[in-house]
């Protein structure tokens, strides 16, 4: 009996889980909403919003190698449960403090590092575990349905998060998050995740443990078009992050803090994400995926410019609505190419490799936030500043519009980074260049080093 028609397993299977996720998605949105807000009000600074990012960011990216092959070597569903209770857990941790009035800035870098540390399996095994569940036709679907699971919580929750924040407080926000956990974990204890059958792939990344966390980076770099991709959301990443992580404090600074309007913007961008994940759902993305990919970076650049050059409202809406339209299919494309050519069985380990590859630069990124933004653009862009006079006329002066410049350079090489990757053939043809993970499965009686030459060397 296939997996379709056996109950809970399959698309029906998959779409349990992602409904769960969407639930739980859209408590932790409304606490990504409501904690930013409540950290710039202490400080008003770049500084600690970065800071709280790279702590949710630097173990997750120090820890893939070794996550991925434990990935591997476990229950695929095992692992998005205790990422999921753990993410919650720390929920909890922030709800006492901040009902006992204890909260302070530190703290938030102690629970986002040990999220982060337990985030990172659950994007791993979430796409392990996709490989296993559908044919590889929906693979474009399912992670169209992901974004859309992420974007529609973006939608509501700087809505419901704006409007309830005058009411419940942060401590109501932190609550209705913690019940939503539930649903994730509830969701995975209804569904059947199957364990991925071993390939020739699989059998040469097998060993010890470290040998096991060596082994993405192995199979990435013997394969120079998988490489190629992920070095293109690596540059695009580092720059990105860059700008994304002022976000807050450059809408909050261009309107003396007006959270209706934050929210607004946010859930207007979330709309476009809602829109590009039905897109992508229902198209499972370009004929040739790579041009989702490489065109989805340089227009995602020219959305990013549009931000730069608002200074209200409607061009950072417009800006964030064609970016986020873009997002899914970025991301879905790119999702399609490597799980169509890497083997299920090593997708733990090739898959955390393929993360820290593209985040890797990100920790670097927030840091760099830091001082362009509290002690080099934001002074430098005020009235009387020594770049006002040059690019006053663009973005304006004041408070932010360092951070709207910053925006505005941010896209343009975001947009030539997605151009440069059709110079590179390794990258233009990786379709045609690696082999689909079927023809690995069929190549599994030959001799580790043959059934593996093909991939490299035509690379």
């Amino acid at each position: 009996m296939s997996s379709e028609s056996t109950p809970l397993s399959g698309m029906r299977a998959f779409t349990i889980v992602w409904f769960g996720q969407l639930v739980s998605l859209l408590g932790t949105s409304m606490t990504g909403f409501a904690l930013p807000i409540w950290v710039f009000g202490q400080t008003e600074r770049v500084q600690e919003l970065a800071l709280v990012g790279l702590a949710f960011t630097l173990p997750l990216i120090l820890l893939s190698p070794v996550v991925g092959a434990l990935i591997d070597r476990s229950d695929r569903k095992l692992m998005m449960m205790l990422s999921d209770l753990a993410s919650g857990l720390m929920t909890v941790v922030i709800f006492v403090l901040i009902t006992t009035d204890s909260l302070e800035i530190w703290h938030l870098y102690i629970t986002s590092a040990i999220s982060g540390a337990f985030q990172s399996f659950q994007w791993p095994a979430y796409s392990a575990a996709i490989s296993v569940m559908l044919p590889k036709k929906h693979y474009g679907r399912a992670q169209g349905m992901i974004s859309l699971a992420e974007s529609g919580s973006g939608i509501f929750a700087p809505l419901l998060a704006g409007a309830m924040l005058g009411v419940v407080g942060l401590r109501g926000i932190l609550l209705i998050d913690i019940v939503t956990f539930l649903f994730a974990v509830g969701s995975l204890l209804l569904v059947d995740i199957p364990n991925p059958e071993r390939t020739a792939e699989g059998a040469a990344g097998q060993g010890s443990l470290l040998r096991e966390s060596a082994y993405g980076f192995q199979y990435i770099f013997a394969r120079p078009s998988l490489l190629g991709l992920q070095l293109i959301f690596l540059v695009g990443n580092f720059f990105v992050t860059m700008a994304f992580t002022t976000l807050p404090a450059l809408i909050l600074a261009r309107t003396n803090q007006n959270e209706l309007v934050f929210g607004a913007t946010q859930a207007i961008g979330a709309a476009g994400g809602v829109a590009g994940g039905l897109l992508m759902s229902a198209w499972g993305g370009p004929r040739r995926l790579v041009n989702g990919v490489l065109a989805g970076w340089a227009l995602s650049g020219l959305s990013m410019i549009t931000i730069g050059f608002g200074r209200g409202l409607p061009l950072w809406a417009a800006g964030l609505f064609v970016g986020a339209v873009l997002v899914p299919i970025i991301n879905g494309s790119n999702q399609a190419i490597w799980q169509a050519k890497v083997a299920p069985d090593v997708q733990g380990r090739v898959f955390s490799i393929r993360r820290l590859i593209a985040w890797c630069a990100q920790p670097l990124s927030q840091l760099a936030a830091i001082p362009l933004a509290d002690r080099f653009l934001g002074p430098a862009m005020l009235e009387g500043g020594s770049l006002a006079p040059l690019f006053g006329p663009l973005v304006g002066t004041g408070p932010g519009a360092g951070l709207s410049l910053l925006f505005i350079f941010v896209g343009a090489i975001a947009s030539l980074n997605g151009l440069a990757g059709y110079l590179i053939p390794a990258i233009r043809n990786v379709e045609e260049i690696l082999p689909d993970h079927e023809a690995a499965g069929e190549a599994a009686e030959m001799p580790v080093a043959a059934a593996a030459e093909p991939a490299s060397s035509s690379a």
